[in-house]
């Protein structure tokens, strides 16, 4: 496994980095005092409660709605995919997360079939009405924790963006633990999440540590290690496990071992050598 360190290398350019960076901070609003009181694990309740209209429900994932915005950080994010675990015209994707389809709007066209996973309703049926036009778009209600609604070995590629800094450590295993379960032989997954390590990861930290204890809301961000993130998909099976630092960001993808041959096919053994005379 190694880690690549410079942003300004990677095929995916200043672009998604900018998109990435888009994506998170602290709100200048106050925080409802109902997203206080609520258990960080109640992600159903959080988000369906802040996904209510369309503009409540992509001012809560990217604290923007401009419409040219999302469609550029959408593309933004399905380059870094296909740069990384590769996305072709065959693939099964699914995304943990998927909020109200920024990233299955570049996607969908692109892939076989795209599969965006929510816990929460509302957002699903954001991404119902925004992505009506693709006809291999398809929504799946998740319980927060798994990803059970969704058949062994029946996906490509499979990827969380911006999502796991709203998860406990233990979440954010489970699904790479499921991301494994529900990919083919040699599929792929990729997430992110802020990089505490990194200089702009330690920032964000800080400004985070700023908010008053009894005054953090329920969904207020998390950061990573990379080492965390490795040790997950370490741990879940995966091989060839990548990760790259862009700047606010640790990224890491991994593959599930492709099938072993069938009994039969496996290679004949080397002749030995005649001995010598």
């Amino acid at each position: 496994m190694s880690i690549q360190d410079n942003a300004k290398r990677l095929p995916i350019g200043r672009r998604i980095l900018r998109a990435l960076r888009s994506l998170v901070g602290l709100k200048n609003e106050p925080l409802p005092v109902e997203h206080v009181k609520l258990n960080r694990s109640q992600y159903k309740t959080i988000w369906n409660s802040v996904s209510v209209s369309e503009n409540d429900a992509k001012m809560a994932v990217s604290g923007y709605i401009d419409e040219d915005l999302y469609r550029q950080m959408g593309e933004g994010t399905r380059d870094m995919l296909v740069s990384f675990v590769g996305v072709g015209p065959d693939d099964v994707v699914l995304e943990i997360g998927a909020g109200v389809g920024r990233v299955g709007a570049a996607l969908a066209p692109i892939c076989k079939e795209w599969i965006g996973v929510d816990v929460a309703e509302n957002m699903l049926g954001h991404i119902r009405q925004r992505l009506a036009c693709f006809d291999n778009v398809r929504t799946v209600a998740s319980s927060g924790f798994d990803l059970s609604a969704v058949p062994d070995a029946s996906v490509d590629v499979v990827y969380s963006t911006v999502v796991f800094m709203h998860l406990e450590e233990w979440d954010r295993y489970s699904y790479i633990k499921e991301g494994f379960r529900i990919l083919r032989p040699g599929g792929r997954m990729l997430v992110d999440n802020v990089d505490i390590t990194s200089d702009l990861g330690w920032k964000f930290f800080e400004e985070h540590c700023a908010v008053a204890p009894l005054e953090r809301p329920a969904q207020i961000s998390k950061t990573s290690t990379p080492q965390e993130l490795e040790t997950y998909f370490t741990r879940a099976g995966y091989e060839a496990i990548e990760q790259v630092r862009a700047g606010l960001w640790i990224i890491t993808y991994g593959r599930k071992p492709a099938a072993p041959a069938p009994a039969g096919e496996a290679a004949a053994p080397a002749e030995e050598a005649p001995a010598a005379s």
